[in-house]
């Protein structure tokens, strides 16, 4: 059974530390989740992940169900042990890739038919198709199915969006309760575009109906960044306090402090994955581009302080050689800096809010940047 127990508030700020206790193991928050959409962080091993302190990824719903099929999970008894990963998952619905894949798919009141992008053949994402896949996979965390609305959206499209996420989310806890022996969460993702008084309906319809955690959904889809953190603390600050609360598919290293700042537990995001395959590497003192000639010659590793595994072993000559050179293990090399730099930042956060001292992490944080 889930848990969620708050450990410490910031007296500054609404930023909080806790654990949530999964199935597979416990997660200290604020927490953020390196995105293995089909079932493997890209260019990482599962060794990697836990030498860069990966307490959680995220897979995805859509994607895992076209390939490899919950026919063959099945045989593993979940995705867990399929990619040897011994640690806790959440997985996405499907419903922002089939959002992103706009040209492939038709929303209905049932669901949501598309076309597979990878053959053509039709389907229909149900919201009890969705939590039955996830079952299938074993989720330690599973995300009801939802609607989620490009920016700009008109106020009439973003409200029948909220309906219809609200009409799924109870259909999704209700084939859940059936279906699952409760080793794992339900979590409910709060809709209603950049309208205030969208998304406070949509934070109450779902409180009515009860869930494990709840993700503020549809940000980070083309809006302005003042209006992405305008939207998400307005939501937080509505969500139940006793509850996980999760920002999805957010982002920068700036945005997570201050979405920390802010109340917010949970995060994902492809950016240190997809940044670093394109030489992208972050860093305390802002991001570098490895391909710049600048450090065709430089002995220096990424970041002199940094622990990880690239940074302890290869300089930054090396890395850009590899890069141009378009060597494989560049991306391998890469990836394991930024997910460390990611997941070194929350360790660094929950330091600052148990020591009271998170407006002093934040002020170092942007003057070196």
């Amino acid at each position: 059974m889930i848990d969620f127990k708050i450990i410490q508030k910031s007296e500054e700020t609404n930023a909080r530390t806790g654990i949530l206790k999964l199935c597979h193991g416990d997660v200290k928050t604020p927490v953020f989740m390196p995105v293995g959409t089909c079932g493997t962080v890209k260019a990482l091993s599962p060794d990697d992940l836990i030498n860069c302190n990966t307490q959680i990824i995220l897979g995805n719903t859509y994607h895992l169900y076209l390939r490899p099929g919950c026919d063959v999970i099945n045989h593993f008894s979940g995705l867990h042990k399929f990619m040897n990963w011994n640690r806790p998952v959440l997985t996405d619905s499907g419903g922002f890739q089939l959002f992103s894949l706009a040209g492939l798919s038709k929303i209905t009141s049932q669901g949501i038919e598309f076309k597979s992008h990878i053959d053509g053949s039709k389907h229909m994402l149900t919201p009890e198709k969705s939590i039955e896949i996830q079952i299938c996979l074993g989720s330690d965390i599973i995300m009801c199915l939802d609607e989620c609305v490009k920016y700009p959206a008109d106020l009439h499209t973003a409200e029948k969006a909220v309906e219809l996420t609200a009409n799924w989310a109870e259909r999704c806890k209700n084939v859940w309760k059936n279906q699952t022996s409760a080793n794992n969460a339900l979590f409910g993702i709060v809709q209603g575009s950049m309208y205030k008084n969208l998304r406070k309906k949509s934070v109450e319809s779902l409180a009515d109906i009860g869930f494990n955690g709840y993700a503020v959904g549809g940000v980070s889809v083309g809006e302005p960044k003042d209006i992405m953190l305008e939207i998400a603390e307005h939501t937080l600050l509505l969500l139940p306090e006793s509850k996980p609360k999760y920002v999805m598919g957010v982002g920068t290293p700036e945005d997570l402090v201050e979405l920390v700042a802010m109340g917010a537990d949970m995060f994902d995001c492809v950016m240190p994955t997809r940044n670093a395959r394109n030489g992208q590497l972050f860093t305390e003192y802002g991001t570098i581009n490895i391909r710049n000639a600048r450090f065709k010659d430089d002995t220096m590793p990424i970041e002199a302080e940094c622990t990880c595994y690239t940074c302890q072993n290869f300089s930054r000559a090396y890395l850009r050689h590899l890069l141009i050179a378009k060597e494989l293990l560049a991306y391998r090399l890469n990836t394991i800096h930024n997910v460390h730099f990611f997941n070194t930042l929350m360790e660094k956060m929950r330091h600052a809010i148990n020591s009271n001292s998170f407006n002093k992490f934040k002020k170092d944080f942007y003057s070196t940047r």
